[in-house]
This record gives structure tokens, sequence and C-alpha cells, in this order.
């Protein structure tokens, strides 16, 4: 009886491996009709980010990207994924109701994200979404406004230190006051960043996307080593301190709200009468029948990681283009003065709404530096790009970057020019020709947020000061850190206006 048992198991691992290798070998022929760099075992083409500086990834990328595009293939070890760049391969995947799974890479982010509302799929991601969509509703985007509104101010404050016709890196001033308002409108604290300026939290971040890169690109640490390699201490440090800072504030938010009367209405009408802020997280809390303090987390840490370093470099590059265009600079000047009457900053999403100008420029910088340039999704069909059959279990990425700078869709495609973003020259274009939010249904659940958030910093910044320009445009070297930034910072001098 136990030889018939043994021979049944015997077979039937043999069946299945078998037939793991069949479809292996079915993937790779398909796969390998496309055209791409050369395969070797175990690495794939990882070979040709083989010591690689943090310089070096993202011109090999670009490299690549020209020898084979605009459709070609690679292999990260044994996983085969497909590059697009076309705006139709972008709405046949982002577009479908169905490709909805993230690429396998993105699993290096579930240690700090969880399954939070970037990672999930299927039926948990479909509730997810449904539940914290209101929290972007129009009346809690205008509660924001006032700390949009404060924190830019602030910012203009620290900047005047700077107005000593000396070159200096912007991109940390925006970076902490980014923070400050991610951590306020998010989790309803403030993390001082900008007068704190070595705040542990934002380096923690910092390094984590450092970290994060290396190891999408690094065949040992996608092992289960990496936890025991320099690296994956380093990590596993920082991501210590993120969680814990996460941890606490949902804890000390908890219990304000527990401390409150008794509440008749909606949580905001509440927190309203007790003129204490709204924010993201007293909104989780408020469904925390539905929600654990580990779904919480989750979903906080996703806020921050979607909407932090992301505002952080698109009003960065929007200010180093219009230093580089004071022609374009001056009339975002003109247009504010005749809005803002004498404030300092916006102070509205009326007032917003009226910068016109300005939000074609924010738009123009987008499409030019997208704050991420590459986003990935899991095949969880078979599909059929160029005419090349895709098995399933395939990872695509989505080059935003390539299609961004598309002569045939944009002309001079480099040249920084708002006029594309006015709606009679944009209203003509493929909808999927211009994705800095990605597309589709899951597109950025945030994007109102962020413009807002980036008009207000911009708007502050030059109604205040003039931006110089010290780097110019093709000088900059650019790394792809899971964020597009320049590897020397946004290097700028200001001048103050005199109204």
């Amino acid at each position: 009886m136990f030889q018939y048992l043994l021979a049944l198991i015997l077979g039937l691992v043999a069946w299945s491996l078998i037939g793991y290798i069949k479809w292996r070998i079915d993937v790779y022929n398909k796969i390998e009709k496309i055209r791409g760099p050369k395969r070797y075992p175990f690495v794939g083409t990882l070979h040709i980010f083989h010591g690689a500086s943090r310089t070096d990834i993202y011109r090999i990328m670009m490299e690549t990207i020209d020898k084979y595009g605009p459709f070609f293939r690679t292999w990260k070890m044994w996983t085969p994924e497909v590059h697009v760049m076309k705006p139709e391969h972008f709405e046949q995947i982002m577009g479908s109701s169905v490709l909805l799974k993230k690429a396998s890479g993105y699993k290096y982010l579930s240690s700090w994200l969880g399954d939070g509302l970037l990672l999930s799929d299927g039926k948990k991601w479909h509730q997810r979404r449904k539940m914290i969509t209101p929290t972007f509703h129009f009346k809690i985007l205008d509660t924001f406004m006032k700390v949009f509104e404060e924190k830019s101010e602030l910012l203009i404050k620290y900047l005047e230190e700077r107005c000593d016709g000396q070159a200096f890196d912007m991109y940390p001033y925006i970076n902490h006051c980014a923070l400050d308002i991610i951590c306020e409108t998010a989790m309803g604290v403030s993390t001082n960043a900008m007068s704190d300026r070595n705040s542990s939290y934002t380096q923690a971040i910092y390094n984590i996307t450092i970290l994060l890169n290396k190891r999408f690109l690094t065949p040992l640490h996608q092992t289960k080593l990496y936890p025991y390699l320099p690296e994956g201490k380093q990590f596993e440090h920082n991501l210590k301190i993120m969680h814990d800072f996460t941890n606490k504030i949902i804890s000390e938010r908890r219990n304000l709200l527990k401390s409150l009367p008794q509440r008749k209405g909606s949580i905001d009408d509440v927190l309203m009468s007790q003129k204490k802020r709204l924010s993201f997280l007293d909104l989780l809390l408020d469904a925390s029948d539905k929600l654990t303090d580990a779904d919480i987390r989750e979903e906080v840490d996703t806020f921050m990681f979607e909407g932090h370093d992301t505002t952080t470099a698109a009003v960065s590059w929007c200010l180093l283009l219009l230093a580089n265009h004071p022609d374009i600079q001056e009339k975002v000047y003109q247009e504010l003065k005749s809005v803002l009457q004498g404030k300092t900053a916006p102070a509205s999403i009326s007032d917003l709404n009226k910068l016109s100008y300005l939000e074609c420029c924010v738009k123009e910088a987008l499409r030019l530096y997208p704050s991420v340039p590459v986003i990935g999704r899991k095949l969880t069909e078979d599909v059929v790009i160029d005419g090349y059959e895709i098995p399933k279990e395939t990872d695509a990425n989505l080059h935003i970057y390539k299609v961004h700078r598309n002569p045939d869709i944009y002309p001079n495609p480099d040249k920084f020019d708002p006029d594309r973003f006015l709606p009679e020259n944009s209203s003509k274009r493929h909808p999927y020709a211009y994705v800095p939010f990605s597309a589709g249904p899951r597109n950025c659940i945030g994007q109102k947020f962020a413009i807002y958030e980036e008009k207000t910093m911009i708007a502050s910044i030059i109604n205040a000061y003039k931006v110089l320009p010290v780097d110019s445009l093709d000088s900059l070297t650019l790394v792809f850190e899971v964020i597009l930034r320049p590897i020397n910072g946004i290097n700028l001098k200001l001048q103050k206006r005199v109204n």
C-alpha cells in the first residue's frame, strides 16, 4: 500500500514538474521572439547593470531603450519583462479592468507599505479604493489648503536666508516642506522638518529609496540572503525608524479621537467643531471597525511614500525649468500678481483654479520629468502587444518618460513649452500620451491633492523670489531611484522681489 502511495505521489510530482517545464519553455520561446539584450542563466539580462554606479543606471537604461525600443524584452533573473512606450500600448494595459496587478519588483516595497492601496490587488484593492476615495473629496481637499498655505509661507521664510546671491541646493528645502505637509495632512501632526533638517524620518525615507533601487538591479539582493547582507541590515534599520514613527502617531491620534466628546454626525463635522484639522489618518481611524492598526499603518505609509518625494521632485523640476526660462517665469509671476492681490500664497482652491498658466507649467514639467518615470504591471492573462503574444506572469514596464518625449506626439520634445497644455493644444492628444499619475482604474488617487500642493508651493516661491539658474538642463546627471532626480540636486539662486 505504501509503495503504491509513494508511486502516486512521485507520479504527481513528475507530472507537475513536466507541466511546469513545458510552460517555462513556452514562455521562453514566446518572449525570446522579441528583441532585447542577451540573456544569461540565473542573472537574465541584469548583467547590463553589473558594476553600475548610481549615475550609470539611468544612462544604461536609456541606452538600452534607444538600442532596442520602442518595444523590447529583458529578463530579471527568471522573470520575463516587456518594455512598452507607446500610448496605445499604455491604454491596452493601464486601461484594462483586469490587468491591475503590480509587477514583481514591487514586492520589495511590501515590508514598508504592507498590502496597502499601492500594492494590493483583487478584492482587497477594490474594497480599499472604494473606502479611501472619499478622503480625497473636494471638501476635504479644501481643508488641506490651510496646511498648504501655512507650510508654503514658512518655506518662504526659511528661503530668505538664501537671498545672498549664492547658489544652493533647493531640493532639501522643498523636500522638508513637502514632508511637513504630508505629515500634517496624512497624520494630523507636524514633523517640523523645515526647522529640524536632520529629521531621522526624512533621512530614513531617502535611504530606503536608494537601497530599493539597488535591490531591483542586484541579483544577490533578490534572494533570501538579503536580510543578512549589509544593505539588508541598513534597510531594516531605516524601516524600523519609519514604522516606529507611524505607529507612534497612530496610537496618539487614536487616543485623541477617543478623548473627543461623544459625537453626532460625520467625523469631519466633529473635528471641525473641535477646531482640529482633519487628516487622512482620522478618516481611516473612523473606519477602524473595518481596519486593524496594521491596515491603517500600511495605508498611511503608502500615502507618505506616494505623496512626499514625488511632490518634491515635481516642484523642484518645475522651479529649475522656470529658472532656465525667465520669460515664462515672468508670465507666471504676472498671473500670480493678478490672482493673489497682495497675498503671499494661494489661500483657497478657487485661487489655485485661477492660476491656469501656472498649471500648464506644472503639467509641462511633469511631462519632461515625471516623478515616477517607469511603472510596472504583472500580466495576469495572455496579451498581444505589437503583434507578439505575451504570456501571463510576464512583467510589463511602462516607460512614461519615453512616451512623454515622443517627437511624434510632442514636437521638439525636449523644449519646455507650457502652451502644450492649453485646452486647444491638448484636446486632440491621445488620452494615454500624458500619464504622470498613471491612468485607468489604477490611476493615482491623490493626483488632485498633488497638483494643488505643487501649485501652492511654486506660486509662493515665485511670488516672493525671482529664481535664477545655476546649472543648464543639459548639464544635469539624472538618477532613477524610484523617483527621477538629478544626482547633485537642484542648484539655484534667489533674488527677492520688490513689489
